[in-house]
């Protein structure tokens, strides 16, 4: 059986950038994973799911392809520039990559995102706007689904 994690990314004081962290919280009854929330990116990311055979990040999005409250399935090449908290931390795809160069291989073989777009963060609040709550269902869904359940 694969040790599989499932991430939720985000900061839940910055509204709908805290998504991710919301679906995760609906998920951690789960037995079967572990369950975990992150309020950071790349190496620290990194280094929360190094040993898992593989990894589900749940995570706000911002693509102009997709319209608010969309979720999308991505894989890691997809991910880009990701989540990061700080303009001097890297993103999880430099972090994966630097990570092989000095020969990491606890790196997960599998890292998933489940994206939820959304718009541009500019308040603080601890609230979800009603189009990115309303997205929260489907994307636990989703990553049921990917989880085989």
């Amino acid at each position: 059986m694969k040790r599989t994690i499932i991430v939720g990314i985000g900061n839940p004081i910055l509204g709908d950038d805290g998504v991710g962290i919301h679906v995760v919280r609906q998920l951690k009854s789960r037995s079967d994973v572990d369950v975990r929330e992150a309020y950071t990116g790349g190496m620290n990311l990194l280094d929360m799911i190094l040993g898992y055979d593989r990894a589900i990040l749940v995570d706000a999005v911002y693509l102009k392809d997709m319209d608010v409250g969309d979720v999308r399935v991505m894989d890691l090449d997809e991910l880009g520039t990701a989540h990061s908290t700080s303009p001097h931390d890297a993103t999880l795809m430099e972090a994966v990559e630097l990570s092989g160069i000095y020969g990491e291989e606890r790196v997960p073989n599998e890292i998933t995102l489940v994206g939820i777009r959304i718009d541009r963060v500019e308040e603080f609040s601890d609230e979800l706007s009603v189009k990115i709550g309303s997205a929260i269902p489907q994307a636990v869904d989703i990553v049921k689904g990917l989880l085989g359940s």
